[in-house]
């Protein structure tokens, strides 16, 4: 009887493992630009500062994110040959991954520089991906000539209360999309997140165009009971703080609110192996079960 119940649970194992991992495909966007606003983001390198700026989504299942998408303008004179390195961050929402304390440090970090952290993200990235270091490729498309009638760029980030200043106005450029695979792809369980693109633009500014709140097709519509939280920015001097890029940094009565022009893809993986280990072992209880 030992022989024979060492040869099926082998058998069990070996059936689980070559069991192909049964998935369901996952995609989210926030569809098209809607030339509203248009927001600076980059990575810090070669003596120029860090800026940061975030849209939201929401997986209610454990994801495999594998690719994105992400759309901006790039200045005239500039072209997709002048993009350096590409950074894909992911936030999780305040108070998680941050410090909630903030008793300690320099004085100007020791308390909050801005009016709320409230559905912010967080303070430091959950996950990064970057094509420098070779965890993700991408490809470029130049679509047209785009104008957004309002803009937050370098210098046009302040801690309160100095932080509504209007937006720094209309900008117009080449309108780029880039598609990038992460060839590390994310492996996030369910949660809010925020999704962080930054792209290294040699003579200029990459920015970030905004897309419809609340979104319109061709998005896609968020889990129900799942809020659409709006942009947020910050540079390398407000760090760890963010500032809301409508109501905080342009302002007005009501405020605007903005969404940002990117999509996901992924995949999300069924437990079909693991429930058939489970119900072959329960049957290996059974077959070990003594004789009455």
């Amino acid at each position: 009887m030992k022989h024979t119940l060492s040869v099926t649970v082998a058998a069990v194992f070996s059936l689980a493992t070559s069991l192909p991992a049964a998935a369901s495909p996952f995609f989210f966007s926030t569809g098209n630009p809607d030339g509203s606003m248009a927001s600076a983001t980059r990575p810090g390198s070669g003596g120029v500062s860090e800026i940061e700026s975030a849209d939201d989504f929401v997986l209610t299942r454990g994801t495999t994110i594998t690719s994105a998408t992400f759309t901006g303008i790039i200045p005239f004179g500039s072209s997709v040959s002048d993009i350096g390195n590409v950074v894909v961050e992911i936030y999780r929402v305040f108070p998680k991954d941050s410090n909630v304390g903030r008793t300690s440090g320099p004085p100007v970090f020791s308390t909050p520089q801005v009016p709320t952290r409230v559905n912010s993200p967080s303070d430091v990235a959950f996950d990064s991906r970057d094509s420098v270091g070779g965890t993700l490729s991408v490809s470029t498309s130049v679509l047209g000539i785009f104008a957004a009638i309002n803009s937050v760029q370098p210098g046009g980030i302040h801690p309160k209360p100095n932080q509504t200043t209007g937006g720094d106005g209309a900008v117009i450029g080449q309108e780029v999309l880039l598609s990038v695979t992460f060839t590390d792809p994310f492996s996030l369980p369910a949660d809010h997140y925020f999704f962080v693109p930054q792209v290294e633009l040699s003579g200029g500014d990459f920015l970030w165009l905004s897309a419809a709140k609340p979104i319109v097709a061709p998005g896609t519509p968020f889990p129900p009971g799942s809020p659409d939280l709006q942009s947020w920015t910050r540079d390398e001097f407000l760090d760890p703080d963010w500032l809301r890029i409508g109501t905080d940094i342009v302002g007005g009565t009501p405020a605007p609110t903005f969404n940002a022009a990117f999509s996901i893809t992924g995949t999300i993986p069924e437990p079909a192996t693991l429930l058939m280990l489970g119900t072959s072992m329960m049957g290996l209880g059974l077959l070990r079960r003594p004789k009455a």
